[in-house]
């Protein structure tokens, strides 16, 4: 027997959650953002009529009220946003204990084992429509599938609230014409990459010679042509299961331009205080740091080294950093800089990296000693510590806010995948 596997995806989930909080924004073009007065404001999410302008999500807010002049501004609510997404969680889990998020607004579902209680995919996706419209009034678009790929394509295909049914009858006709960017792991960049091969529509992709692909994407490319046939075996997680980050980074763009190593130094310092803090929450470490750079021009900059040794607090990561900053970014012919991404990658269990590591002993003391700073935070607040060199631009932030990825230039994406 094939398996069932649904995506599940809130339409324009953060959008749809302020309008059900406020019933005078329907129908009305909004864009859930963050604040139009700092440069980093971007849109978070916005609703079907602003969609209609061609507002896209993560553009810039003066692009987008340009393209949409009545556009309306919403602050984000964070917290409602996770009661929602908790609620119809919850829902799930009513038919089947398989349910894999993927971030607050998406999950997939394997309800293979749940169709003699419930129904095939198709009655099983229906249900979860009706009851998540009955109790929280938002609504969702399901993809049904035999495997984890076409079911996220599925709830892409057909929006707003709606089932379409992908399987291995009919996948050929619905999967193959679409760009190759319509399936999940090939961004704009592979996407462009492979159009130059002459590959623009899955099916292309599907046809493309495997060995070849692989040649040219490494692993990745065997899985790109598996994948456009549906051959995909991943299972789906148990609600409870936990899942460690593959990196954990964190990136922020700045009040005003960085021109100088010395202000440079302080933001990576910043940065790496809450990536530190996450890796004891993980109880992990590094085996890699990047840094990602983006100047006064948009233009961007990528940098990483793998470590001999791995390494977790933030006095590490952060001197690290810096050194591959130092290496290849020169501000005196280069630009300002206005924004800063650091990111910690193979990461690796914390005390397992310990015992293989030649400076375990300073490193244990470092990490104890952070430990320390993480609960005088808790209790007393970020401000009650901070380092020397970050004076100039205190922690007004409370632990809670750092672990949410609140800093003094910004927020950052505590769990970004690199």
């Amino acid at each position: 027997m094939d398996r069932i596997i649904l995506h599940s995806d809130i339409n324009n989930f953060y959008a749809s959650v302020e309008i059900r909080l406020n019933p005078k924004l329907e129908g009305k073009c909004i864009a859930v953002a963050g604040d139009p007065k700092k440069r980093h404001g971007i849109v978070l999410a916005k609703s079907n009529q602003a969609k209609a302008y061609g507002v896209k999500t993560a553009e810039p807010l003066w692009q987008a009220k340009k393209k949409c002049p009545q556009l309306i501004f919403i602050p984000p609510n964070y917290n409602k946003y996770t009661e929602y997404s908790k609620a119809i969680f919850d829902i799930y889990t009513r038919y089947t204990d398989l349910v894999e998020s993927f971030g607050q607004d998406e999950c997939w579902l394997d309800t293979t084992g749940s169709v003699k209680l419930f129904g095939d995919g198709l009655s099983v996706a229906n249900r979860i429509r009706a009851d998540i419209k009955k109790e929280t009034g938002l609504s969702v678009s399901i993809g049904v599938s035999f495997n984890k790929i076409f079911a996220k394509l599925g709830s892409d295909i057909k929006k707003p609230d709606a089932v379409t049914v992908i399987s291995k009858d009919n996948f050929k006709d619905i999967v193959w014409p679409l760009p190759t960017h319509a399936m999940i792991y090939i961004g704009k960049a592979t996407a462009k990459a492979l159009s130059k091969l002459g590959i623009n529509t899955i099916g292309e992709l599907a046809s493309a010679d495997k060995s070849s692909l692989e040649s040219l994407f490494g692993k990745m490319g065997t899985k790109f042509y598996e994948y456009a046939w549906g051959r995909d075996s991943d299972p789906v997680a148990r609600f409870d299961a936990v899942r460690l980050p593959d990196s954990i980074g964190n990136g922020t763009t700045t009040a005003s331009d960085i021109a100088a190593i010395e202000d440079a130094e302080r933001v990576i310092f910043a940065l790496c205080e809450v990536i530190a803090y996450r890796l004891r929450q993980q109880k992990m470490v590094a085996g890699g740091i990047s840094i990602n750079l983006r100047d006064t021009n948009l233009k961007t900059i990528t940098r990483q080294e793998a470590l001999l040794s791995p390494i977790g607090t933030a006095t590490q990561l952060a001197e690290k950093a810096v050194q591959i900053l130092k290496a290849h970014y020169n501000f005196s012919s280069m630009p300002p800089l206005r924004t800063i991404t650091v990111s910690a990658y193979a990461l690796s269990s914390q005390s397992e990296a310990y015992q293989l590591s030649l400076f375990a002993k300073d490193s244990a003391k470092d990490s104890h000693l952070e430990s320390n700073i993480d609960k005088l935070r808790d209790k007393y607040g970020a401000a009650v510590i901070q380092r020397a060199l970050n004076l100039e631009t205190p922690y007004t932030c409370d632990a809670k806010e750092i672990d949410e990825g609140f800093l003094p230039f910004g927020k950052g994406n505590l769990n970004k995948q690199d």
